[in-house]
């Protein structure tokens, strides 16, 4: 029996050094708590010491992979949360960079059309003041015409009545001398100078008449094409501002969802960032903890194994020592 005890004792033992150990290397307050509790248990002279002893780390490793489960799901959890959360802030991302662009694009746009409506506002502002001097112009032309004009044919008639008269008088009889002649031939000459200069004043009103109404449909044409096209690049700007602004309108419910999402991520992060050691490391130390345990486990359960048969076989004995010799049992005759 003593040296059931000590065996029993060395056992408990080494199940305690074994968990201690364990602490010690894992730098775990529950299993060097265990520990002691072991030594406690092993000295307590408990009845049933092994089973005590045995429970206590049930306990524990029951704990331990309850832990380890909870740890996996935290895990799983935050692996599924992060990569999800990660996707939707990269697509919320380029939906804010697309949209930026397109508006950046049509301020531009609408930039550019706008500058081009200034630059033709001020030609049909140029062309005002064309139209202006181009009918000042006309005007004092066509008056100069009908003064030069005017000036000779009055000219061209007293010339011509001058020698109607001259010719009337000398074809009637009259003696013509060579004075006569030269005024008669002056003044042919005078009427002809007269009638050329009246026929080119004539022809150069009408062409510039002509000049005068084609720039004037020049002018009308051009007036038409730039006034057209600032009411086509106006309501192409004003298009332009309002799809612009819708956009920036939709852009901001974007970075809205945007910093929502961020600050969901920071969050998440931060609650399945390990601050002390990783996943892997922390599974890795439960792994060894549990197998540590189960070992001690182990030791104990072959112990309790080892003393069930030797107290079967104390009891035999036992039986054996009561009964006696086989002989001595026999009945008498």
């Amino acid at each position: 029996l003593q040296t059931s005890a000590k065996t029993s004792s060395s056992v408990l033992d080494k199940a305690r050094r074994l968990v201690r150990t364990l602490a010690h290397q894992n730098n775990d307050k529950a299993l060097a708590l265990l520990a002691e509790r072991i030594g406690s248990v092993a000295h307590s002279g408990s009845r049933d010491v092994f089973a005590k002893v045995k429970g206590l780390i049930s306990d524990l490793i029951a704990k331990l992979e309850e832990a380890a489960s909870a740890d996996q799901q935290k895990k799983a959890y935050c692996d599924k949360e992060l990569k999800e959360t990660t996707e939707k802030k990269d697509e919320k991302t380029a939906e804010v960079e697309k949209l930026s662009t397109s508006i950046d694009k049509m301020s531009a746009e609408s930039k550019a059309l706008q500058e081009e409506i200034a630059a033709l506002q001020k030609a049909l502002a140029n062309l005002g003041g064309s139209e202006a001097e181009m009918d000042s112009i006309r005007t004092e032309d066509h008056k100069a015409f009908v003064q030069s004009s005017a000036d000779l044919k009055q000219g061209l008639e007293g010339v011509k009545m001058a020698l109607k008269v001259l010719n009337d008088y000398y074809g009637t009889g009259g003696t013509m001398s060579d004075s006569s002649s030269s005024i008669i031939g002056l003044l042919e000459v005078v009427e002809s100078d007269f009638s050329k200069n009246l026929a080119e004043i004539q022809t150069e009103e009408e062409a510039a008449a002509a000049n005068y109404e084609s720039g004037k449909k020049n002018w009308e044409l051009e007036k038409t094409t730039k006034t057209k096209d600032v009411e086509y690049k106006t309501k192409a700007s004003a298009k332009l501002d309002k799809d612009a602004s819708a956009l920036s309108a939709e852009k901001s419910t974007v970075d809205a969802e945007l910093e929502a999402i961020l600050d969901y991520l920071s969050k998440i992060t931060a609650q399945c960032t390990d601050k002390v050691e990783t996943y892997e490391e922390r599974k890795a130390r439960r792994e060894a903890e549990l197998e540590g345990l189960k070992s001690a486990l182990d030791i104990l359960s072959a112990e309790t194994g080892e003393a069930l048969i030797q107290k079967s076989s104390r009891a035999a004995r036992r039986v054996h020592q009561l009964r006696g010799p086989v002989g001595a049992l026999k009945p008498e005759q």
